[in-house]
């Protein structure tokens, strides 16, 4: 059986990824006090289901303390289990909130939004590590439901996952990363007017940015340090670190820096790469 659960603030996406997940095939429960996840497990597993996602949350009340130790109990059951949890800057969580008139899950009379989010956050703090960790502040809905059906598919074995994920520093730094490297200190090609409408997917970028000593020496050392702290994160028991590179408008440098990362690791480590800007479909602006 694969088993997906799904965490994270409210107002981050949560109902979507679920829903993503239920026109995938996959058996969908939400809001389920995480002490009875074992008990729906053996049942749905005698009933003969494959594929389940659970949607845990501070309306389990106390009972998400006891989640790190209930997914022990569930590798037992399940041959791949899976967690997500979903993030997002408070600004943007607020004006979700703003936009659909929802009422806060843990808000009352005496209690702000911003309130009720903090009080969230130190809540679910300890759930954050457990396993894929995504910002969605930035996302709109069609890209965390592409992510979310890539997870879904996605082959992974135990272990630790590498996410190379390029950025815009311009956006915001993702709350999602365990590791920010900055390369806007490189050759810019969006100067080069042919290149400023491209990518760091595209050829001429490429060859502009490989024919630079600094990107190739920035890259060896970004490379280098993930290296050599791998190891002290597998020991920590992570399931996913998630390094992310910046440029300023996350269109070029960075890309092109999280695709060569990605390819360096890939023969000896379980590599995935996004990029935050190109997926949100944002244009090239003077920077």
């Amino acid at each position: 059986m694969q088993l997906i659960l799904i965490s994270g603030l409210s107002g981050s996406g949560k109902s979507i990824a679920l829903n993503v997940l239920e026109d995938a095939g996959f058996y969908c429960v939400d809001n389920l006090p995480v002490t009875l996840l074992p008990q729906l497990v053996v049942q749905l597993r005698a009933e003969g289901s494959k594929r389940v996602a659970v949607a845990v949350d501070v309306r389990a009340g106390s009972s998400i303390k006891a989640l790190p130790e209930v997914m022990e109990h569930l590798r037992e059951l399940v041959e791949d289990l899976r967690f997500v949890f979903l993030d997002a800057r408070d600004a943007t969580l607020i004006a979700r909130y703003s936009e659909t008139r929802r009422r806060h899950p843990l808000a009352d009379a005496q209690m702000t939004v911003q309130e009720a989010i903090n009080r969230e956050r130190e809540m679910l703090s300890p759930l954050a590590e457990l396993g894929q960790r995504i910002d969605t502040s930035q996302l709109h809905p069609n890209v965390l439901r592409s992510w979310m059906r890539e997870l879904a598919k996605s082959d992974l074995a135990p272990g630790l996952t590498l996410l190379f994920q390029s950025f815009g520093f311009k956006h915001g730094i993702p709350v999602d990363a365990d590791m920010v490297f900055d390369v806007r200190c490189l050759p810019n090609p969006f100067y080069i007017p042919t290149m400023r409408s491209l990518t760091g997917l595209d050829q001429p970028v490429i060859d502009f940015l490989e024919a630079s000593d600094d990107v190739r020496r920035m890259t060896e050392d970004i490379r280098r340090f993930v290296a050599n702290w791998l190891p002290s994160f597998v020991a920590d028991g992570r399931n996913y670190l998630t390094v992310a590179i910046g440029c300023t408008g996350g269109q070029h440098r960075s890309v092109y820096m999280a695709e060569s990362l990605s390819r360096l690791f890939a023969d000896t480590h379980k590599v995935m790469v996004r990029h935050r800007v190109l997926a949100s479909g944002q244009k090239a602006e003077p920077r």
